[in-house]
């Protein structure tokens, strides 16, 4: 099966490249390696997916173009067919959005834009792409379900992110395209993103510098393990969306569709304090942290928690791997690939 991966130089698109390609899958990367955070960190996972094709046999090819150049995506789909479409490629940060949002329409409406019209022309059989547990925003009812309404985002990432899923929609609908959007609950673990918490905290503690807790360590997060990501990605891409039959227009499900469509949680499904992952990672550092205890910010939302019935019914898995378990995970790698 060819698979093309966009965002392969980044946190998720990563880890789901590297597992295809070890499952001896075909892959196409994309990613324009932009300097949203060191790109150094971009090249050495790009490099570890080379190795890996190398030692897996597995057809393995990196395209270095922005996804919002419409021609360097035409070009893409011109010279490979592809079974499967993963989109992980996005401008990420609920925080930058609120600085620079145009860098948001282009790589999250514009480049999405660009990857649904060829996907359409390109008969792709399946289409699965990152959404975020973001576009929750307002909603309080816990866990937060797929099947709820998500029209009150909080901040303009979020905002991107539901177009996305509206969008894939009008695809599904008009083209018959099978989409499937996978709402990501606050994902950590080894090669994650510079400017995530998990990251900067490990940073600061060992520096011996304070953090900064914001809501005064009390929003609670579901926080999820990125192989346990990657696995429900790559069983969702496998299993192509179709049209739901019990669908009913006079009381629509915002789940699922008449279309093949359809919209997946991927959480823990086990929310933790902010507090509790702090103690977690002081505990793999084996050194206390010195805290700054903060408001919550603009933007942010006090709780998280994701209902993944809806995952184990449809692809027959739950995301399993303890706070504890993966954190050391991390701080493992940390040591190994900084200290």
């Amino acid at each position: 099966m060819k698979h093309l991966v966009t965002g392969n130089a980044g946190f998720i698109g990563f880890h789901v490249a590297k597992r295809l390609l070890e499952r001896g899958d075909a892959v196409v990367g994309v990613d324009v390696v932009n300097d949203y955070y060191d790109p150094a960190l971009k090249e050495a996972r790009l490099k570890i997916l080379e190795e890996t094709a190398r030692q897996t046999g597995a057809p393995y090819s990196f395209i270095r173009r922005n996804l919002a150049d419409r021609d360097a995506v035409e070009q893409c789909f011109a010279e490979h067919r592809f079974d499967r479409v993963i989109h992980l490629a996005a401008q990420a940060g609920v925080r930058y959005s609120l600085e620079n949002p145009h860098a948001y329409v282009e790589s999250n409406i514009v480049a999405f834009t660009n990857m649904l019209e060829s996907c359409r022309h390109g008969q792709v059989a399946h289409l699965t792409y990152a959404s975020t547990s973001s576009v929750y925003g307002a909603n309080t009812k816990m866990p937060f379900s797929e099947h709820q309404g998500v029209d009150h985002p909080l901040q303009f990432y979020a905002a991107t992110k539901r177009a996305n899923e509206l969008m894939a929609h009008s695809y599904s609908h008009l083209y018959r395209l099978p989409t499937t959007g996978l709402r990501f609950f606050t994902v950590y673990g080894p090669w994650g993103r510079p400017d995530m918490a998990l990251f900067l905290f490990t940073k600061s503690i060992l520096a011996g510098e304070s953090i900064k807790v914001f809501n005064k360590g009390n929003h609670t997060r579901d926080f999820t393990y990125v192989d346990d990501i990657v696995e429900g990605v790559l069983r969702s891409s496998d299993q192509a969306a179709t049209a739901d039959p019990a669908w009913d227009s006079d009381v629509p499900d915002p789940a699922t569709s008449n279309a093949p469509f359809r919209i997946f949680n991927i959480g823990n499904n086990n929310p933790l304090k902010l507090s509790a992952y702090i103690e977690a990672l002081e505990k793999a550092l084996g050194k206390k942290a010195i805290q700054e205890l903060l408001p919550l910010q603009p933007g942010d939302v006090p709780d998280t928690y994701a209902d993944v019935s809806l995952l184990q019914a449809q692809v027959g898995y739950t995301p399993a791997t303890t706070v504890e378990e993966g954190v050391g995970k991390f701080v493992s790698w940390y040591f190994a690939h900084y200290e």
